[in-house]
């Protein structure tokens, strides 16, 4: 069998690596072995950030929608029940974008979460 001399491939796996690793700190972007454990830590945190990163939005939203409901005398969990009783299916991402950009429209399906309640 003949011999495979790897050096570009080696060269170019190398280089992939130590470009993804910039702006770590110290060997860990310098050191092949370093650089390379470094950039699978970071590759998982970023896998896992991904997916936390839906949570937090998903958070942030609540707390929106929860503050401007209480500014209409309704708690989150009552306003969300009360626009299910009402048939207004919005998500989440909506109203709280309709809580923070249109005040007036929020207060609208506020009232009528409201009457739905009663």
């Amino acid at each position: 069998m003949s011999r495979v001399k790897r050096g570009v491939t080696a060269h170019r796996r190398h280089k992939r690596i130590l470009s993804l690793t910039k702006g770590h700190h110290g060997q860990r972007h310098r050191l092949i072995k370093r650089a390379n454990e470094s950039m699978m830590h970071a590759l998982r945190y970023n896998y896992i950030a991904r997916r936390d990163r839906k949570g937090d939005f998903r958070s942030l939203w609540i707390m929106r929608i929860n503050a401007a409901a209480r500014l209409h005398g309704l708690s989150y969990s009552r306003l969300i029940h009360g626009l299910k009783l009402a048939g207004i299916e919005l998500d989440r991402k909506q109203l709280a974008d309709l809580a923070v950009t249109r005040p007036d429209a929020f207060a609208q399906l506020a009232t009528q979460a409201n009457s739905a309640l009663t």
